[in-house]
């Protein structure tokens, strides 16, 4: 059974960075592709998933799941709370008063879209996680950072690659 290695090369530059993981979508290292690849940047840029190709996003996903919890159960919780009071004469009222349920329920749509996308977040993000021996502060000042996961047979082909678009330094650990 071979090792993997998680490597991470830092560049001073996008430019360098999109060469290298350009190299990498061409077949230059056989074995690596583009979906093997995390990248570490201190700024949001756009053009990034014309190199990366795009990535699954599950937050909304999760809003959304979050949200139609809270219109199913906030209508049933607030129906069942109504009919409950079944036995007391109503005197020609409705038993579940739709109009006032409708701002109820929007109200329980947005608590629970909000509540799940802020515990997703949380928990997609990695926040809690152990910082791996790869993280470099110099990242979240002024460099990228391209992270690979890759077999031992592939690792010194890696290492050239990002020598030759001129990392500044190349990091590597041995994933258990």
């Amino acid at each position: 059974m071979s090792k993997k290695y998680r490597i991470k090369a830092l560049f001073s530059d996008f430019d360098e960075a999109f060469a290298a993981l350009s190299d990498i979508r061409h077949s230059k290292v056989p074995g690596v592709s583009i979906d093997d690849v995390n990248l570490a940047s201190p700024i949001e840029h756009p053009e990034i998933e014309e190199v990366l190709g795009e990535r699954p996003v599950y937050i909304p996903k999760l809003t959304l799941a979050g949200a139609t919890f809270g219109v199913v159960f906030g209508f049933l919780f607030l129906a069942s709370a109504q009919a409950s009071f079944l036995v007391q004469p109503q005197g020609g009222k409705p038993v579940i008063p739709l109009p006032s349920n409708f701002v109820l329920v929007y109200e329980m749509l947005i608590f629970f879209g909000i509540w799940t996308t802020f515990f997703a977040f949380l928990s997609l993000s990695g926040l809690f996680k152990k910082r791996s021996n790869l993280y470099s502060e110099k990242v979240s000042l002024d460099q990228i950072g391209v992270i690979i996961e890759v077999d031992e047979q592939k690792r010194d082909a890696l290492k050239d690659l990002f020598k030759q678009h001129k990392s500044l330094e190349i990091r590597e650990e041995e994933v258990r």
